[in-house]
């Protein structure tokens, strides 16, 4: 095994460029995947790079440092908007889990339910990747394939998660289902977003559903179909089965697909009136 860990972002693309690398970070999935093995291959230990972990407001939007935890988001002062990232944070494992675990390493894993995904969906997230040669930006929903499957190539570094500032506008909410409240994998999750106009109709509607697919999906025409609506509406009858076709629930053992596909339905629901109730919208 070779370990490696660089104070520096520059000393860290150089090791990528040179050599494959496995990226370890809050490490809260690393280890449990090991069980008692030992680790092997070339482990690059990113937890020491400066300048990473900070949360900043910019004239562009929001960025989100790869090194930010789960509790760094928690204690952000964040608009209304990233309410439904919060929530995700805060049933994410345990506190201690969210005081090392980073919001990045829950992207990059590509778990289909991934907490922080959907949240972010609906917030038009865009994935920063550096390498030694270049920097790029991949909209969230073209980054994450498939189950453990990304856009990042072992050249790369994810730097930071972006939020334009046309996303940070109106309420959002997220709700989570599983086996039992906390320490749990989801059965589905629904995360929304809200915004208004100033005649107190919809302008801007972002509804994405996690744990439903091999990747968390916007559901598309069923925000056509809320847009230019009223926040004071009653949205229930509006959402009918045809607005879940994209979703491809798989059955195991945490449940069956149609039960998947009915709880994100009532999930929807439920986010939907949950953002409603919250006020300042615009």
């Amino acid at each position: 095994m070779s370990y490696e860990r660089p104070v520096n972002l520059e000393q860290a693309l150089t090791l990528l460029s040179r050599e494959s690398w496995k990226v370890l970070a809050g490490g809260t999935d690393f280890y449990p995947f090991l069980r008692n093995r030992p680790a092997t291959g070339n482990i690059l230990d990113v937890s020491a790079l400066e300048g990473l972990r900070s949360i900043t407001s910019e004239n562009d939007g929001w960025r989100i440092g790869a090194l930010a935890t789960w509790s760094d988001i928690i204690a952000a002062d964040l608009p209304a908007a990233f309410d439904g990232l919060k929530l995700a944070a805060r049933e994410i494992g345990s506190i201690q889990i969210q005081n090392r675990a980073t919001l990045i390493g829950n992207i990059c894993n590509a778990s289909p339910a991934a907490d922080g995904v959907p949240p972010l969906l609906t917030l038009d997230a865009v994935i920063e990747i550096m390498s030694a040669s270049a920097t790029r930006q991949v909209p969230l929903r073209d980054f994450i394939h498939g189950n453990r499957d990304t856009d990042l190539q072992t050249d790369e570094l994810v730097s930071a998660v972006l939020i334009p500032a046309t996303s940070c506008k109106g309420t959002s909410s997220f709700i989570k289902l599983g086996a039992r409240k906390y320490l749990v994998i989801s059965i589905a999750m629904v995360a929304v977003r809200l915004a208004c106009a100033d005649d107190g109709k919809f302008n801007d509607v972002a509804i994405s559903v996690g744990a439903c697919s091999a990747v968390a999906r916007r559901l598309s025409e069923l925000e056509e179909a809320l847009t230019g609506m009223k926040m004071t509406d009653d949205l229930s009858g509006t959402i009918q089965p045809r607005h879940f076709a994209a979703l491809a629930p798989l059955d195991d053992v945490r449940a069956p697909a149609q039960y998947r596909l009915e709880a994100a339905a009532e999930l929807v629901r439920r986010a939907i009136t949950m953002a409603q109730g919250q006020g300042g919208w615009r």
